[in-house]
């Protein structure tokens, strides 16, 4: 009985929010995520659970930017399932949804949650106000999708939450920016161009603090979510049945699980960087300029991206 109880007690702790380590501060973060297109949203929401669980980020809330009508719902249900229920969630649209995931609505309909596209608060009403409530260069922002959401925060004006416009409360509040976005040196990648190129160029033109950019070309080269990971995932979670949907455990690349593990374990053992300055055009397209000073810089992958594989699968699992 004393055995149960103990482990009653872990599993309650481990449900109930973020737990601090002495040796590290927990980063707070903001996810801005699409969680509609692709997969692995779910996997890099799952890390950012498992890393406040295990006292290393704190959770501030999540921005869901599609137009994908179980979007919204689909992250809440996550965020329940980690006993993270109560975290804010913003949306860029309420109407003129469309339903085209393969997994969100699977996931909404089979996992409880309370919000919806429909109910949510506006992401810009959410974006400002849990920035203004955090202490002064304290934020990491994480971007996972399309910038529609970032850029609307960087054009906001004054509001009850702060008497700072969208650019000066940014400048005040957050530390960092990681992006999964982009291709480099130079391409043309999705959440750079689809569907809002001119967010994109707006976000880089008016973007003053660091910045680091997981690209296209380093989540490409780590699989994960494949048959292995589902012999080792519970069957009874929202990320199991995400993966399931998606592709049957076929494997997917980890573009969006990069940005993350970037965000709160940083730079080394993991990646190097390339310093410099991205330039976007107006259809969305980049390319990298070499310069000696800037708050620029994109990742390159330091040693096997195996390892850089089992890190973020063993994060996905929770553990």
């Amino acid at each position: 009985m004393r055995t149960f109880f103990l482990a009653s007690l872990l599993v309650i702790g481990l449900l109930s929010g973020p737990h601090p380590s002495s040796a590290q501060s927990p980063v707070p973060v903001i996810l801005d995520t699409d969680m509609d297109s692709d997969v692995d949203d779910v996997g890099a929401l799952a890390m950012l659970h498992a890393y406040e669980r295990a006292g290393k980020a704190q959770i501030l809330g999540v921005i869901v930017t599609s137009d994908e009508a179980y979007s919204a719902a689909c992250t809440d249900a996550i965020n329940t399932f980690f006993g993270r229920g109560n975290l804010p969630i913003g949306v860029s649209q309420r109407d003129s949804l469309r339903s085209f995931s393969k997994y969100t609505q699977a996931v909404a309909q089979e996992f409880p949650h309370k919000v919806t596209n429909s109910t949510a608060e506006d992401a810009t009403t959410v974006y400002r106000r849990l920035l203004a409530a955090q202490a002064d260069g304290s934020v990491v922002i994480i971007t996972i999708g399309h910038l529609t959401s970032l850029s609307r925060l960087l054009n906001s004006g004054p509001d009850a939450a702060s008497p700072l416009d969208g650019r000066a409360l940014v400048a005040r509040k957050v530390k960092r920016w990681s992006c999964m976005g982009g291709q480099f040196p130079k391409g043309k990648e999705a959440n750079f161009y689809r569907p809002d190129p001119a967010s994109t160029v707006n976000c880089l033109r008016k973007w003053t603090l660091p910045v680091t950019f997981a690209g296209w070309e380093v989540g490409q080269q780590i699989v994960t979510g494949g048959g292995a990971f589902r012999e080792r995932c519970p069957q009874t979670s929202p990320v199991y049945r995400g993966y399931e949907k998606y592709n049957g455990f076929q494997g997917r690349a980890s573009w969006d699980q990069v940005a993350v593990l970037e965000a709160v374990e940083g730079i080394e053992p993991y990646f190097s960087v390339e310093k410099g300055q991205c330039i976007v055009a107006a259809d969305g397209s980049n390319e990298w300029r070499s310069t000696p000073q800037t708050n620029h810089q994109y990742l390159k992958i330091t040693g096997s991206p195996e390892v850089v594989q089992q890190r973020i699968e063993t994060l996905m699992l929770g553990r």
